[in-house]
């Protein structure tokens, strides 16, 4: 008996993930695609658009033509994908340039431009390098022969989409990581465009469970799929990644470790009060809301790590030599900024240090120092959002650090909340499965689809002895940021 699947496809930073899924919620099959990162200078972040495509044909080849796929027929599609990036076409539909990334910071000038003009914040969120409306200001300022061929921009995942159906659209859990749209009307802010002449080149709007069309039957005969595969929209990244981990209720969080980090609580009430560049986003699910806070370098200072001095060790035996350190790391502090830092500083300058080096410290403390540290950043918006009045009955842990159970314990002790790992953990991409699923109607809501696809299979309670021990070392890491801003600046003043 042929059984149906869904598709979910994330289009991260380093890689494509594709994984196929049953009615149950079963991961049949998963494949990944490793992507180039093409980093010309410093500060800068780009991916070619025509690789992704590329890597996402010889993924789902590859998944299709898998025996565990030999009687399963492929339904539908939807993505997740990594937020911001601007990929800009002509009216061909054709990629006027590489992509600029979410962490790409050349553009601190525009950034500026637009504060002088609408001050810290628009459209309920910080002016920061990472969003796409101060991309496009400097390609419009430093590409102008560039920019005068584009039709329409989009993001990452959309020209992906695009690729399949040859539809142009845009939903809006990613729409509203632009700074061109507006999360409370569900609609582009044409004024604020129009204020640095962007021109018309916004693509159409739509939810992340709308029907955008089918793969086109050429590419699906090319793919070995059938010719009525119906695509769907798909979410931003973070917000597939909390529907991909539960994470769809007031009072519920996620916090995932992966490249960067974040922590997103959910909400049903917009909220403006926020400060300290949390940024206010809609959810994928109908209604629904998330802030969210980033730490750009979060896995990626573990990474880090191991490269420059644990070449030799793994990630587990580097995370079991950190938990034979103590909590504190015998007074060692890191402050993760390494690619400077979005929540709460909002500064592309800074950059990290390690605090209170002595000879006595060992490779162990060096390694807890830096996951504490990644954690107390991250406990950063933990902060801010219980300072705006948010509750935070628990928090599901994805990514690296939920890999680890010292690490999902420590998570615990120092943000005081229960922490949860799921059974099954396949982050975004599953987030799109499900939009995916409810899409064609297997299931009647998101929630009824997530209740049937998502398990916790432990759960971490706070050690309040422990809680509050890491609460003084990080009053002392809150301080680090202050006192290193300038030093740091004039570092890389000479440096450059």
């Amino acid at each position: 008996m042929v059984k149906e699947v869904v598709l979910g496809i994330d289009l991260g930073t380093s890689a494509i993930k594709i994984i196929a899924v049953d009615q149950l919620g079963n991961v049949i099959e998963s494949v990944s695609e490793t992507l180039k990162l093409y980093q010309e200078h410093p500060g800068y972040s780009e991916q070619d658009p025509n690789e992704w495509f590329e890597a996402t044909k010889k993924g789902i080849k590859e998944l299709i033509q898998s025996t565990e796929m030999s009687d399963k027929i492929v339904k539908g599609i939807s993505f997740s994908g990594q937020m911001h990036g601007l990929v800009i076409v002509d009216d061909n539909g054709i990629p006027l340039r590489k992509a600029i990334l979410w962490n790409d910071t050349r553009n601190s000038i525009q950034c500026r431009q637009i504060e002088d003009i609408y001050g810290e914040r628009l459209n309920y969120n910080p002016i920061l390098e990472g969003f796409t409306l101060p991309k496009m200001l400097w390609v419009q300022q430093h590409e102008p022969e560039i920019w005068n061929r584009v039709d329409v921009f989009m993001l990452p995942k959309d020209y992906l989409r695009y690729c399949l159906t040859q539809t142009i659209h845009m939903e809006y859990s990613d729409a509203c990581s632009t700074l061109l749209f507006n999360p409370e009307n569900y609609e582009w802010t044409r004024d604020v465009g129009d204020t640095f002449n962007i021109g018309d080149i916004y693509p159409p709007l739509v939810k992340s469970h709308s029907y955008v069309g089918n793969v086109t039957s050429s590419l699906a005969k090319e793919l070995g799929l059938s010719s009525d595969v119906a695509v769907y929209a798909g979410g931003g990244d973070n917000a597939c990644g909390a529907i991909g981990a539960g994470v769809i209720h007031d009072k519920s969080a996620l916090c995932s470790i992966g490249t960067s980090g974040v922590v997103l609580n959910v909400e049903y009430q917009r909220v403006t009060s926020y400060d300290s560049n949390l940024h206010l986003f809609n959810h994928s699910v109908p209604d629904t809301y998330y802030a969210m806070g980033v730490t750009l370098a979060a896995g990626y200072s573990l990474n880090w790590l191991k490269q420059t001095f644990f070449e030799n060790e793994s990630f587990e035996e580097i995370l079991n030599l950190a938990a034979s350190s103590k909590i504190g790391a015998n007074g060692l502090l890191f402050t993760p900024y390494l690619a400077g830092e979005r929540t709460p500083h909002g500064d592309a300058q800074i950059r990290g240090s390690f605090i209170g080096i002595s000879g006595q410290h060992t490779k162990a403390d060096f390694a807890r120092a830096v996951i504490e540290g990644i954690t107390y950043s991250l406990y950063d918006s933990i902060k801010i959002m219980r300072r705006a009045g948010h509750e935070m009955n628990s928090i599901t842990s994805i990514g690296g650090g939920a890999k680890s159970r010292f690490w999902l314990q420590l998570q615990a002790d120092i943000f005081n909340v229960q922490i949860k790992r799921l059974k099954h953990e396949e982050g975004p991409s599953m987030g799109a499965a499900i939009l995916a699923a409810y899409g064609l109607g297997w299931f009647k809501t998101i929630e009824s689809c997530v209740e049937a696809f998502i398990k916790v299979d432990e759960v971490f309670e706070p050690n309040n002895e422990n809680h509050n021990l890491y609460e003084q070392y990080y009053s002392v890491y809150e301080a680090i940021y202050k006192q290193t801003k300038q030093l740091t600046a004039d570092l890389l003043t000479i440096t450059n």
